[in-house]
């Protein structure tokens, strides 16, 4: 895989997180993350941080499950490689954050780690389909 091919393959995906991502935090579980954790938010994001963390998860997705499933030809492979990587990387943040502070809602890590789960296995999978348009294969 040339350079170009995974810079392309890079940027696709990452919009496609970003626009499901979002939705997500903007939309669909604004009131439920303010419901529950609105004492522990910031008034305002520490973009920097944000964009790291965007920048080093999206490359663990292509790395840990996107490559592997196109080498295999399977989008199947690219799900499941995507729904661990999501469960396992969004369970070390809840589940610390459950350990670490006082009176962390249980239900903001049940519902973060079906969400991590969820996201990342779509996101694996729209960067398969995605890295199978740019003609890359393994």
């Amino acid at each position: 895989m040339d350079i170009l091919s995974l810079a392309k393959l890079y940027g696709l995906t990452t919009a496609v997180f970003f626009a499901i991502d979002l939705v997500w935090i903007g939309v669909v579980a604004n009131r439920f993350y303010q419901e529950h954790l609105g004492t522990l938010l910031r008034p305002d994001v520490v973009w920097g941080a944000a964009l790291l963390f965007y920048a080093v998860y999206i490359a663990g997705i292509l790395v840990f499950a996107v490559i592997p499933a196109l080498g295999a030809d399977s989008v199947v492979r690219a799900v499941a490689l995507g729904a661990f990587l999501g469960f396992f990387a969004y369970a070390t943040f809840d589940l610390t954050c459950l350990a670490l502070f006082r009176n962390f809602p249980v239900i903001v890590v049940v519902v973060d780690l079906v969400w991590g789960t969820v996201l990342t296995a779509s996101v694996a999978a729209a960067g398969y389909g995605i890295g199978r348009w740019l003609g890359i294969t393994g």
